[in-house]
């Protein structure tokens, strides 16, 4: 059920969709009447009708307000002087929507969408000149050109910003796993909790535990709890260094004189 949800999503995700009205919106504004499928037809309407409200206003909030929609500066330039003054008093229904029927290729129903004060433009009829002259295209196939042109435009971009974050993330997710933590319970009187609480505190490595002086170690066992606050680490420090130099045989016999890392003598 749709239950008290408003609006066409078209196929899009948000980014998308407001891109594709963004699009559509500078279109009708640009050139009065454009071409699209029904639904886009519709919703561009919801989407347009308040940007010419703000634009009759004519205050630099209400223009600001439309920039932010509108990125084409002529075309905004154009709505708040020739559209404005043209619309004069209109208190409302600035577009009107005729329907063509279906689309050929994919049944898509089919709609021209056009300003109710510029209707006149298409009924004029160009006087034929005798020499031969390429043929031009229609309005409505420039404009269709047009929109899918913008379209694609602001689809890469969105995907191009998309990776560019996603990039950032792999990166940052690099460099912190650059530094690979060690396993600190290789020191004499250092267990699992313990070295929970070490790496809590952002000493993850053995020459980051030989940088901290014992009494600051003390302080993060404190913090723990009583029972860890009874630890000795007087010695963690020292055994941490030697352990970062590769020491290893060296540590064995110092760990091998130590009872629970603490020094007997």
């Amino acid at each position: 059920m749709r239950h008290r949800i408003k609006g066409r999503k078209l196929g899009r995700s948000t980014s998308h969709r407001l891109a594709t009205l963004r699009s559509l919106a500078t279109a009708l504004i640009k050139h009065k009447k454009i071409k699209t499928t029904l639904a886009k037809a519709k919703q561009t309407r919801l989407f347009v009708e308040p940007l010419i409200t703000k634009a009759k206003n004519g205050s630099v909030h209400a223009r600001r307000l439309v920039a932010r929609e509108i990125h084409d500066k002529e075309v905004v330039k154009e709505l708040f002087g020739e559209v404005a003054e043209k619309i004069g008093d209109r208190p409302g229904g600035y577009t009107r929507i005729v329907k063509l029927g279906n689309r050929a290729g994919d049944g898509a129903e089919m709609a021209i969408i056009e300003l109710v004060d510029y209707n006149n433009i298409s009924n004029k009829k160009p006087k034929k000149s005798k020499a031969k002259k390429k043929a031009e295209p229609k309005v409505e196939e420039a404009n269709i050109v047009e929109e899918t042109v913008e379209e694609v435009k602001e689809e890469t971009a969105a995907k191009i910003e998309d990776k560019a974050e996603e990039t950032k993330e792999e990166i940052s997710e690099e460099k912190t796993d650059d530094k690979k933590p060690d396993d600190l319970k290789k020191i004499e009187g250092i267990g699992p909790k313990i070295a929970e609480i070490l790496n809590s505190n952002g000493i993850k490595t053995f020459s980051e535990l030989a940088a901290v002086e014992a009494d600051k170690i003390r302080e993060y066992l404190k913090e723990a709890g009583g029972r860890f606050a009874s630890h000795n680490p007087e010695t963690w420090p020292a055994q941490a260094k030697l352990a970062a130099e590769g020491k290893w045989d060296e540590l064995k016999k110092w760990q091998d004189e130590l009872d629970g890392g603490i020094d007997k003598a």
